[in-house]
């Protein structure tokens, strides 16, 4: 009897495991991301580029990884877990970049592609 019990709770802890599990999209991506100028295309060198994982309600959770990118405008981070991610990234003399990426391939590229900031509007010009 007693050992039934004892299964029984065991075999109830896999379900419910496997029903939480089966919330979040399983596996992680090798994620390769290059920052070019926008004007002509250049890599953009050492630019911080910094990742948060997204919860459902678009909030960032804690955790994630600041990188910076190479001579080449390129940086790549292994094993990302699948799911939503915010990839920011600053530059001097760029506009601060920001969007959601959802990341569901064993190996994914994104290219980001900084502008020049606006000019600035003042009422004492």
């Amino acid at each position: 009897m007693k050992r039934l019990v004892v299964v029984s709770a065991f075999l109830l802890f896999l379900i419910a495991g496997a029903a939480w599990a089966g919330d979040e999209p399983q596996g992680s991506s090798h994620v390769y991301i290059t920052v070019l100028k926008a004007a002509n295309g250049k890599p953009v060198r050492n630019a911080s580029v910094v990742l948060h994982p997204v919860k459902e309600n678009g909030k960032q959770s804690g955790g994630g990884a600041q990188l910076k990118t190479s001579q080449e405008g390129k940086t790549e981070y292994p094993g990302i877990p699948y799911g939503k991610w915010r990839i920011q990234v600053i530059a001097p003399g760029f506009r601060t970049y920001g969007d959601d990426f959802v990341i569901n391939q064993p190996q994914q590229e994104i290219v980001i592609k900084l502008e020049k900031p606006g000019e600035q509007h003042s009422i004492y010009k």
